[in-house]
């Protein structure tokens, strides 16, 4: 029998293999970030990954996948109210991890560093959306969606590592829309193979963009015209929510640094290539290890690449 120490080590140790075995752009609690914060940001992390994957990974019905939400949104509440992982009717071994460790990991994060549950609310409203909405019409219309689906992540980050100003959290929403919309840009073929279209329709109007292109394997001029204007403005959010890596000392400023170059490197891959995201999804891979971290080091307040 494990002491409750033991247990919640154990669940901390799952939420943390849960993180290691999904591809992301930007680093989940490296070894540059804080010792004592890892375990808080992992657990985040594995709330927010399993929660997404309900929404719009594997082959569930619509009413299934609202039903895992449902459940989702109930452990939430119980585990940040209770000093313990609740008892659950329905045990799921989600992503290698069970429920009760992942919620009894949450929970303690949850009070310990006193996280706002609304914040988690909001993201699971915006992985709710994701089960009706695969279309958005114009550019305001997706970023509202970015300000539930990414931003409550920057700022639960910020709550973890202490912060809780107007300042920050306005330059971490930037920073996290950008590196949500540059991973829609990027993955615009397997979304759209999926159903799932995040170029704004106005900017498809705009540039005579089709969706019969896409789905003849035609990456068009057009198309490239409509993804080189998203780009621009996603870029332009890069550089708004600069200041946030500016904005917090030490590790977990040079943490925030290595995001976001490596969510802007994502971009510079997808402008490169032409665009042409169809032909080759743009990723990060080892040789752009050495030169991010040479850019986090040199990091200049001054400089906007």
């Amino acid at each position: 029998m494990y002491s409750t120490d033991d247990r919640l080590a154990r669940a901390y140790k799952a939420c943390a293999s849960l993180a290691r075995e999904h591809y992301e752009n930007f680093p989940v609690a490296s070894r540059f970030l804080p010792r004592r914060l890892r375990p808080h940001v992992m657990a985040v992390y594995a709330f927010a990954r399993v929660a997404d994957d309900f929404a719009d990974e594997g082959n569930r019905t619509p009413d299934e996948r609202e039903f895992l939400l449902d459940q989702w949104l109930k452990c939430l509440h119980a585990c940040a109210t209770v000093s313990v992982a609740p008892t659950f009717h329905n045990r799921l071994e989600v992503s290698g991890v069970q429920q009760e460790a992942l919620f009894l990991a949450l929970g303690h994060t949850i009070r310990v560093c006193k996280l706002p549950v609304a914040l988690f609310e909001d993201l699971l409203d915006a992985f709710r959306q994701d089960i009706t909405t695969y279309r958005y019409a114009t550019w305001d219309e997706l970023l509202n969606y970015c300000s539930r689906s990414a931003n409550p992540v920057g700022r639960l980050m910020l709550r973890i590592a202490g912060y809780e100003d107007q300042a920050l959290d306005r330059a971490s929403d930037c920073l996290c829309s950008a590196l949500q919309l540059t991973n829609f840009w990027q993955d615009l073929k397997s979304d759209f193979r999926r159903g799932r279209i995040y170029v704004p329709v106005t900017d498809q109007e705009e540039c005579g963009a089709l969706e019969e292109d896409l789905e003849a394997n035609r990456f068009t001029e057009e198309w490239r015209c409509a993804l080189a204007r998203v780009c621009r403005r996603t870029r332009a959010l890069f550089a708004d929510g600069r200041s946030v890596c500016d904005g917090l000392p030490g590790r977990m400023g040079f943490e925030l640094r290595l995001t976001w170059l490596c969510g802007s490197r994502i971009l510079d891959r997808v402008e490169q290539s032409g665009s042409d995201v169809f032909r080759d999804r743009p990723v990060l891979t080892f040789p752009d290890s050495l030169p991010i971290l040479w850019q986090a080091v040199t990091w200049s307040k001054d400089k906007i690449r």
